[in-house]
């Protein structure tokens, strides 16, 4: 099996978890804690193409709920960005909001690292 299937394949129950979790705050009225576990499911899925996208669709319906608009502008390019180059190249770790660059590497939280090593075995 290649390698990345495998590794899509085994990542995307701690990204589902991850969005769960964001949709749990969001309906308890935390935005601030539900888009910090978007940030977090973004790390998770960010290195498989279909993970990537959901994860900025999430983003993206986060910011048309709250009527962000620089975070919907922002999420309109990084969703494009992610059916488009996310097999070329993604930066590590980036968090995925339109707050920081879309190219700008980031370190990896030790607990989100450990669930990537983990997929990737």
């Amino acid at each position: 099996m290649n390698l990345s299937f495998r590794f899509a394949r085994r990542i995307r129950p701690y990204v589902t978890e991850a969005l769960r979790s964001a949709a749990w705050h969001a309906a308890q009225g935390e935005p601030a804690l539900a888009f910090a576990h978007l940030e977090r499911a973004h790390v998770l899925g960010q290195v498989s193409t279909l993970e990537h996208a959901r994860v900025h669709w999430a983003m993206l319906c986060w910011a048309l709920s709250h009527n962000d608009v620089a975070e919907a502008l922002g999420q309109t390019w990084r969703l494009a960005g992610a059916w488009l180059k996310t097999w070329l190249w993604v930066p590590v770790g980036n968090t995925g909001g339109a707050d920081v660059s879309g190219f700008r590497p980031m370190p990896i939280a030790p607990d989100l690292q450990q669930l990537i090593d983990a997929a990737r075995r």
